[in-house]
């Protein structure tokens, strides 16, 4: 008797773009189309319909994010949009009416509502087709672990608190179980992102939960403390120079944490960053750096900055070249200032020219530049620990403990050997320049 014929599988395309809490979404949503079955098209045409999860952080990311859009339409036809830039539904559809659907950022259930109305999911779902630790878009050896979502702050030239939503924490269990699972699964390095980690469990008002035979707070220190006993190496990032960061800084001088802080600054004016209305703006971050040093001599500082903002003026500007010099970061990125759409910056005197905007983001990198080369020049001779990335006949790419995937520079082995990508290497540094190492 003949078999009836079954329906082909459903193949998604995915086009994801931002930053890697966004990345984060898009795993989320890939594992729930796996373990319901569907397939992952490599390209536009193989797909029955496309997902695209956008970015609306700055005006630049919101046209990358609409020719994405674009071209995943002219290229297969059926489109679904979801991401920070969906929270712009009008912007979108003003744009490209014929989308099938627009949803949110970390709208995981709405994506998926979507997807089933214009591509029904199989009838027997392959559950065992999807590893425990999910589906993950990084190399399988370093995968990022988002604790949170939103932000509570206001910051005048950020929109993300309106895309996002306000600060919504993950209970400490779940968030240690799946790091667990992460490292049980081969991941050597966890990536903690969200937008303000050193909030994390404030919403909550820092409730205990069990986990085990314990009780743990979901609190930033704890999480740190927890997640430095699982054996992997830990990157915290997006981090606020409140106090109680001082508090993780040990961990980091015990071997426990990476000795890594990315902490968005963003300038170092009192004025400027009033006006930018940041948090911890009267923190004395000068003296608090010193400490971390005295504290962790190794610890590695990045940071971000913005050049150009409404009603910088020289003088501002000169007063954040001289606390860089002070303060000697390690690793530093700068954008100059551009109007955001419903940013209240927007609405503030005195816009900087464009021009003279880029011309201080260049005057700043270059500064930065120069600290970024003399602190890496002190490395050469010296033994290192890196964990490899990638592996080709000339060598391989490694990144030490002061280099966040992606951001950050690299360290470049000639020679070696049999590495392979998700190993620890012992290497000595021969060369450096502004960004990179070389090593054997």
């Amino acid at each position: 008797m003949a078999q009836p014929r079954q329906a082909p599988v459903p193949r998604i395309g995915f086009v994801s773009l931002g930053c890697p809490k966004a990345l984060v979404d898009s795993e989320r949503i890939f594992t729930r189309l796996k373990s319901e079955g569907y397939e992952v098209a490599p390209d536009y045409a193989g797909a029955d319909l496309v997902v695209v999860n956008t970015c609306g952080f700055i005006d630049s990311a919101v046209t990358e994010s609409l020719e994405a859009i674009g071209e995943a339409l002219e290229e297969n036809g059926r489109v679904i949009v979801t991401g920070c830039l969906g929270a712009k539904r009008d912007v979108i559809l003003d744009a490209h009416p014929k989308v099938l659907g627009v949803t949110g950022p970390h709208a995981y259930d709405d994506v998926m509502a979507a997807v089933h109305q214009h591509a029904p999911k199989p009838h027997d779902p392959f559950t065992d087709l999807v590893p425990p630790q999910g589906i993950r878009l990084t190399p399988r050896h370093y995968a990022y672990l988002k604790i949170s979502e939103g932000c509570n702050h206001k910051c005048s030239f950020c929109i993300i608190p309106s895309m996002r939503g306000r600060l919504a924490s993950r209970g400490i269990a779940d968030v240690l179980r799946e790091a667990e699972g992460l490292v049980k699964a081969g991941v050597k390095e966890l990536l903690v992102i969200s937008q303000d980690t050193s909030a994390y469990g404030a919403d909550l008002k820092y409730r205990t939960e069990l986990l085990s035979d314990r009780a743990v707070d979901t609190r930033f220190q704890d999480l740190a403390r927890e997640l430095g006993s699982l054996g992997a190496w830990v990157r915290l990032h997006y981090v606020y120079p409140y106090p109680h960061v001082d508090g993780v800084v040990p961990l980091m001088a015990e071997g426990k944490l990476l000795p890594y802080l990315d902490i968005p600054f963003q300038h170092a004016s009192q004025r400027i960053l009033k006006l930018m209305k940041r948090p911890a703006h009267a923190e004395n971050t000068l003296e608090r750096i010193r400490r971390w040093r005295d504290i962790c001599p190794e610890i590695t500082i990045r940071s971000t900055f913005i050049a150009g903002f409404p009603g910088e003026t020289e003088d501002d500007f000169r007063q954040l070249l001289d606390w860089l010099e002070e303060a000697q970061l390690d690793r530093v990125g700068c954008f100059a200032y551009s109007p955001v759409e419903g940013a209240a910056a927007n609405a503030l005197p005195d816009h900087v020219p464009s021009a003279l905007a880029e011309e201080r983001r260049g005057r700043f990198m270059e500064a930065a530049a120069g600290i970024s080369a003399r602190k890496l020049a002190a490395k050469v001779g010296k033994t290192m620990r890196v964990l490899v990335d990638s592996v080709t006949p000339e060598g391989a790419i490694a990144r030490g403990s002061g280099d966040a995937p992606e951001i950050d520079g690299v360290v470049r082995i000639a020679r070696a050997g049999k590495a392979r990508p998700g190993e620890f290497l012992n290497v000595r540094i021969t060369g450096s320049d502004a960004y990179d190492l070389t090593a054997e």
